[in-house]
Order: C-alpha cells, then sequence, then structure tokens
C-alpha cells in the first residue's frame, strides 16, 4: 500500500514538474513577444517620425513656390485680364422645369397633407 501511496506522490510531483516548466516556456515565450512588439512599436514610430519630416520638408511653402515658378509658365494677373458681367455667357436653362410641382416644397408649404398614420407619427390632437 505504501508503495503505491509513493508511485502516486512521484507521478503527482513529476506532472506538477511539468505543469510548472509549461508555465515558465509559456512566459518566456510571452515576454520575447513583448519585447518584439515594442521593438516593431519603435520602429513604426521611427518611420513615422521620418514621414512626418519628410511631409515637413516636401510641404514648404518656399519649396513649392520654387517648383511652380520652375515648371508653370504662370504670371501676374493684369488689369486686362477681367471682364466685365455684361460678357459674361447667359445662365444655362433650367434643368427642371417651373410649371412641375415640387413635392417637397409642397410639403413644407402645407404640412396638413401628410398622412400621419403611414409615418406613424401622432397628430398634435392625439397626444
Amino acid at each position: 500500500m505504501m508503495r503505491l501511496l509513493h508511485i502516486c506522490i512521484t507521478a503527482a510531483l513529476v506532472l506538477a514538474a511539468a505543469d510548472v516548466y509549461r508555465i515558465k516556456f509559456d512566459s518566456t515565450r510571452q515576454s520575447q513577444r513583448l519585447v518584439k512588439l515594442r521593438l516593431d512599436i519603435r520602429r513604426e514610430q521611427d518611420a513615422i517620425a521620418a514621414l512626418r519630416a519628410e511631409w515637413s520638408k516636401l510641404d514648404n511653402p518656399s519649396r513649392i513656390e520654387e517648383l511652380a515658378r520652375r515648371h508653370l509658365s504662370l504670371r501676374a494677373t493684369e488689369a486686362q485680364q477681367y471682364d466685365r458681367l455684361g460678357n459674361l455667357p447667359l445662365r444655362p436653362p433650367a434643368l427642371v422645369p417651373v410649371e412641375e410641382s415640387d413635392p417637397i416644397g409642397t410639403v413644407i408649404a402645407h404640412p396638413e397633407v401628410l398622412d400621419r398614420s403611414a409615418t406613424g407619427s401622432v397628430g398634435p390632437g392625439r397626444r
């Protein structure tokens, strides 16, 4: 009987040691993963900082002005470029004829024409 008890206790100790080893291995793996993630985050933050610095350089107004002067043939606006309003082309014809009824305008002008039972609204008299 005593021998069986010793075997059971030894087996329990071996299983407990294996479980402790598994927990230690998992925690080591998680800490390595955490270090890798922190390294990746730091690398991404550095890349973001570099991209922001490059954006600031590219977005510099003096640089854009120099590029525009070099690559575009722009000149200052002269007074002869303006014209009178009478020389503007006529307005294009209306896309919606005025004779047609406007359903939204009708509802706005006459809200009593709405069928409130269809929308579930309660009229002012039923409240």
